[in-house]
């Protein structure tokens, strides 16, 4: 009987795959649809991921190849060959990506190509990726009535899964429901969005600039549902959204990852050239109080920008992303 010492030496590329995971080698795209199925995506999402995957996985037996024996530079070349903007370009990386986190989960110490590859920019790209070019992200309105539907999914059973999927649903509140900067998020406290009034109170070291919202009505039911199970849980400290129960402050980078699985479980990640951070989140609050008829005016005082011109300016960019839009 062979046995399997706890410190084994990282595995080859030729056994990256132990015998439950074989599959992903001998038949990628049934082990993928497989994977796939337990994602519960929707299915328009689950149709884009499937072609994307399959892509992929043509793109590699032409050269010969396998997932067990691949690394960033070919996924690099991969992702070169496509005919494909920035942004789509992404999508397809960060499902490659999403496929080797998952196996990581069960294979010691397996290297994820996509992440590397990652770090190179597309040929003749230098300008597109410069941020001073990209253009400013909205959402319209079928996304952004897929990610309010989403405040009311199903929860998860386990109380950690269930106070860490309310707290991330009420992130999305304070972006898209309320414009809130992420630095503004992380340093929130918990009284300033539990005010009997229903307002999202902002302050700030210059009291001429705290500043108070009102909260669309979806995300005014996800602040009080997580600032429940906030208080069941005993959660510690003062701030609105910690790491974790013991009241440790939340990462820029934790929380940008919770609100890409948000994105990803309301099935808006597929039909999208751009990713839906908490910036487009707030353009899109933005969009909405425009849409409704609000001048820039108030709007600039609800975002909390120093100068009427940036209110402005982000309705003409809105108004040239709804033209655009329009003519898609």
């Amino acid at each position: 009987m062979t046995s399997h010492s706890p410190t084994r030496s990282a595995p080859s590329p030729t056994d990256l795959f132990d015998q439950r995971h074989d599959d992903w080698t001998r038949d990628p795209r049934r082990a993928f649809d497989a994977w796939l199925v337990k994602q519960a995506f929707r299915r328009s999402s689950a149709e884009v991921y499937q072609a994307q995957w399959n892509h992929f996985i043509d793109w590699l037996e032409l050269r010969g190849r396998s997932m067990a024996n691949i690394d960033a530079g070919l996924v690099g070349e991969f992702l070169d060959s496509l005919a494909t903007r920035k942004q789509q370009r992404t999508r397809y990386l960060r499902l490659i990506e999403r496929v080797y986190d998952h196996l990581a989960k069960h294979v010691a110490e397996l290297p994820n190509p996509a992440r590397g590859a990652a770090l190179k920019p597309a040929p003749d790209t230098h300008w597109q990726l410069a941020s001073e070019n990209e253009p400013t992200g909205f959402l319209n309105a079928d996304e952004r009535a897929a990610l309010a539907a989403r405040m009311h999914a199903p929860l998860p059973r386990s109380p950690g899964a269930r106070w860490r999927a309310l707290r991330d649903r009420a992130l999305v509140g304070v972006f898209l429901g309320a414009g809130l900067k992420t630095g503004e998020a992380q340093a929130l406290p918990e009284h300033s969005l539990a005010r009997a009034d229903g307002w999202l109170e902002i302050g700030n070291a210059d009291p001429r600039l705290t500043r108070r919202i009102c909260p669309a009505p979806f995300a005014r039911a996800a602040f009080e549902a997580w600032l429940a199970v906030r208080a069941e849980m005993r959660t510690r400290g003062a701030l609105a959204f910690p790491s974790g129960i013991d009241g440790r402050p939340m990462h820029k980078a934790t929380v940008l990852r919770a609100i890409d699985a948000e994105v990803e479980a309301a099935g808006i990640t597929a039909s999208r050239t751009q990713r839906a951070s908490p910036q487009t989140m707030r353009n899109a609050f933005a969009a909405s109080l425009f849409e409704s008829g609000t001048p820039p005016e108030q709007v600039a005082q609800w975002l909390g920008m120093e100068q009427l011109e940036s209110a402005v300016r982000l309705q003409m960019q809105w108004q040239a992303w709804r033209r655009n839009e329009t003519d898609a």
